[in-house]
């Protein structure tokens, strides 16, 4: 008995331990130990990066700081062999989901190698940054990925024209590509673009978005790339989270398109902390190595036959699975049948059934309660210096919830009706999903799959099915795993319980295996352990340090002036944790933002607010057309603001309106202009309705007045802010 149950508690923990480690699956190259003459060298790079950034100081579109950074860009261009063209635009695009329009200056930088004639491959990456920090990664990164691949390409015989874009005004809102596909001619010779980004300053180089029908691009990544990072499900997730790329831009022509993106530690994105110390050289070497296989097969090699939509997973970034959707979809089909007649066969319609979906639905059930307990004790974001640990908390719940399960709902049963339960369960969800998601079915064929061949050759090998079983378990594993960890950097910011049940899926078969080690220990010692294993993980989370050097406590720190109250106030935009600073302190929502912040009363320190001059009105069927000139009043940026009930159509420069999304009910109209040229700018604007609307005008300058030094000093040393700078903010309102 005590030898069961130490091997138990073993067994156990090692499928804990797998969890925690799923994410080292995926292995990044190293650079190569001396420069070469044909393959991607990180280290040469990261170099030329370097030179580019420079002091590393935030340079936004139509900045001082990004006019030295793109001199220092076209330098290294000329270095690598390529020639580039400076276009000079002013334009505006709207966002591609949500109710706003972003306009600036944008010079992009534009380069073509190869023969003259042929339909151009585009390589495409954004050479701006945020406010807030120096864009090491996002998207320096692909800055240096290019210039590298146009470095390795020197000399070579190429099939077709290959065009570099550095383009500005990425991070303001796609800008730069949509200039470039608006306005510049080469944009109607190109039918192919790779396009690269980041979330992050570590991890895999994921291939996460493609055009559609994806076959031609997969076809060229399966058959090029050597260490694949991509599945099929991606791109469904993706439009989960607010991000979008300049391919949101690229996809509205036939091209065939492949987008790239690290997301590791995003808690360093669109902050001081994205710096070239941070940047991952595995991360610069995986993302070089496809550009340039990709670039080659682009550029070298005849088009594929593929076409349609394929399902493809990559198994543990070593190998890419892909299936015609169709054919896919019918063979899930062809599993479930099988998988319920064999329930039914087996007789593991009740109790085994229950058991598994009750062991799903209570991992997500007792990981939720974990989550919510702790939120109670802790206040912000209490697992960003540490996110391991919490996610061995929800992994533990989960498999707490799993135990409870077997030795409660289905005490008398042993393995062979609950894997027959688990697979039908496992598929029915898997046909569910990809109901909604079809990528995701691509992850609910293989291991049933191999369970099914496990199964039919029990019939003669008796030892072939827990033999197929143990295979399909493993497999699930190296497919499920990496790709959850994948997922929980996408959804970094939680909520983390939602973790558990995916997590469940791929520990219950394992669980189901060590069933008669299970029971051969007593109850009431596995019902024991369940419950370490639910509550020493969350104790741990208790107890971990919330932040860290490295994954810092989002804290910026803003002063807002209201120039018609003429009353100022402290803003602190972090993660809802308390602010270390003595005065009345709410929490609050401001006019410039729809996120609650820390709020207290300032002294009046009068800013100069931004202006808005009508230039021009004219009717419109069912509304107006306002061209309006805009005084910055030394704000380095200028957001309009109208009511949700505004109506507003559509905004941008004169000849080149973009419309705006529908919307949800609650979202306001946004129209902002970023950088020197918006003063003086003119700017159109479409309302749908006669009457008047109040537009709130906010201004915005990188910085704090002196009197703010004293929250400056208090902030806490392992804060940062993030997404915007520490910045001064001007609010106005006016009828138009």
């Amino acid at each position: 008995m005590v030898r069961s149950g130490l091997t138990l508690a073993a067994a156990l923990l090692l499928l804990l331990a797998a969890m925690a480690l799923k994410g080292t699956l995926i292995p990044l190259p190293s650079s190569p130990s001396e420069p070469t003459a044909d393959r991607f060298d990180a280290h040469r790079a990261a170099a030329r990066l370097a030179r580019i950034l420079g002091d590393q100081r935030p340079h936004p579109v139509d900045s001082p700081a990004s006019d030295a950074v793109r001199r220092r860009l076209l330098a290294e261009m000329r270095a690598v062999g390529l020639d580039p063209q400076v276009s000079d635009d002013f334009a505006c695009n709207g966002h591609a989901r949500g109710r706003a329009v972003g306009c600036a200056r944008v010079r992009n930088l534009v380069a073509t190698i190869g023969p003259r004639r042929g339909r151009h491959l585009l390589l495409s990456a954004h050479y701006d940054g945020t406010f807030a920090g120096p864009g090491a990664a996002d998207a320096g990164i692909a800055v240096a990925t290019l210039l590298e691949t146009a470095h390795l390409l020197r000399g070579r015989t190429l099939g077709r024209p290959v065009t570099f874009l550095f383009n500005e005004g990425e991070e303001m809102g796609l800008i730069g590509a949509r200039a470039f596909l608006d306005r510049d001619p080469l944009a109607e010779q190109v039918d192919s673009a790779l396009n690269f980004e980041a979330r992050g300053v570590t991890g895999p180089a994921t291939m996460f978005e493609t055009s559609r029908p994806n076959g031609p691009a997969i076809a060229r990544f399966a058959r090029s790339v050597d260490r694949p990072v991509a599945n099929s499900l991606s791109t469904d997730l993706y439009r989960l989270i607010p991000n979008s790329t300049d391919v949101a831009v690229f996809e509205e022509r036939d091209w065939t398109i492949l987008n790239f993106a690290i997301i590791g530690n995003e808690t360093r994105y669109h902050s001081a902390g994205d710096d070239l110390a941070a940047l991952d050289r595995r991360s610069l070497q995986h993302m070089g190595d496809q550009a340039l296989a990709l670039t080659l097969d682009l550029a070298q090699r005849p088009a594929p036959t593929a076409s349609g939509e394929w399902l493809y997973a990559d198994l543990a970034g070593r190998q890419l699975l892909t299936l015609p959707l169709l054919p896919a979809l019918a063979l899930l089909g062809l599993l479930l049948v099988f998988f319920m007649a064999l329930v039914v066969r087996r007789r593991a319609i009740a109790r085994p059934c229950a058991a598994v979906a009750i062991g799903l639905l209570g991992a997500g059930g007792i990981a939720w309660a974990g989550q919510a307990i702790l939120s109670v004790i802790r206040s912000g974001d209490y697992w960003r210096g540490h996110p391991w640990v919490t996610e061995l908390a929800v992994y533990g719940s989960a498999m707490a919830a799993i135990l409870l399960a077997l030795l409660l709902v289905a005490p008398g049963s042993g393995p062979r009706p609950l894997r027959a339960a688990f697979w039908l369960i496992f598929l029915a969800g898997g046909a569910a999903t990809s109901a909604v998601a079809p990528g995701a079915a691509i992850y609910f064929l293989f291991p049933p799959l191999v369970a099914a061949a496990g199964i039919l050759l029990g019939r003669r090998w008796p030892v072939a099915e827990p033999a197929g079983a143990i295979a399909a378990a493993l497999l699930l594993f190296l497919s499920f795993g990496p790709a959850l960890s994948l997922f929980e950097e996408l959804m970094s910011n939680g909520p983390h319980w939602m973790f558990a049940p995916i997590g469940a899926v791929i520990l219950l078969p394992a669980l189901i295996e060590l069933l008669p080690l299970i029971r051969r220990v007593p109850r009431i010692l596995v019902l024991a352990g369940a419950g370490d294993l639910f509550l020493l993980p969350w104790a741990a989370v208790a107890l971990t340090p919330a932040y860290s050097e490295d994954r810092q406590q989002l804290f910026a720190i803003e002063y807002v002036w209201d120039a018609d109250a003429r009353t100022g106030r402290w803003a602190v935009n972090n993660d809802g944790a308390p602010v270390p600073f003595a005065a009345d302190w709410e929490r609050a929502e401001l006019p410039h933002s729809m996120r609650k912040r820390w709020v207290a009363p300032a002294p009046a320190l009068p800013v100069a607010a931004p202006a808005v001059e009508i230039a021009a009105r004219r009717p419109v069927a069912g509304g107006r057309r306002l061209t309006l000139r805009l005084r910055t009043g030394g704000a380095e940026s200028v957001t309009l603001l109208a009511p949700p009930d505004a109506a507003v159509r559509a905004a941008g420069e004169p000849g080149y309106l973009r419309r705006y999304r529908p919307g949800g009910r609650e979202d306001r109209y946004a129209l902002r202009c970023v950088g020197r040229s918006c003063d003086g700018a003119l700017i159109e604007l479409v309302i749908g309705r006669p009457e008047p609307v109040e537009f709130t005008v906010i201004g915005t300058r990188s910085g704090l007045p002196p009197a703010a030094a004293p929250l400056v000093a208090a902030r806490p040393e392992r804060a940062r802010p993030q997404y915007a700078p520490d910045t001064t903010i001007s609010i106005s309102r006016t009828r138009m």
